[in-house]
């Protein structure tokens, strides 16, 4: 008996549609690289940013800059905010009203970090369980 052979045009539609459904599959992990989140202080306008895979965090914030609408302030990683040991990272805000940092959670073994703007620089505590 003769093996089974698919037409060519329907190899290349096979070929096409799996390699779609790749680019597709692999777009979220792309896509979702950071999480934001506002600081709770209710008077600050600074937005921090962590990479979800190596935990690094950096903020930014709205500054005045007379005879423009303005500028965005980042500040980089500075001490204990750089990457960390590959895992899954996130942002979470304490409920303090006055609290100008977030806490960095590992969401794999629980360690936490406080974040916050220091000296033109986020800097972060040592994790801790």
């Amino acid at each position: 008996m003769p093996a089974f052979r698919m037409p060519v045009s329907a190899r290349i539609r096979t070929a096409v549609l799996a390699a779609a459904m790749f680019v597709f599959a692999a777009q979220p992990v792309l896509a979702d690289n950071f999480e934001f989140l506002a600081a709770p202080e209710i008077e600050l306008n600074i937005v921090y940013r962590v990479n979800k895979a190596t935990g690094e965090v950096g903020a930014c914030q709205y500054g005045d800059k007379e005879g423009t609408i303005g500028v965005t302030l980042c500040y980089p990683p500075g001490q204990g905010a750089s990457a960390l040991t590959p895992s899954i990272y996130g942002l979470v805000a304490s409920r303090h009203e006055r609290e100008a940092g977030v806490f960095r959670v590992d969401l794999r073994s629980g360690a936490m970090s406080i974040c916050y703007v220091l000296k033109q620089e986020v800097v972060c505590t040592p994790p801790a369980r």
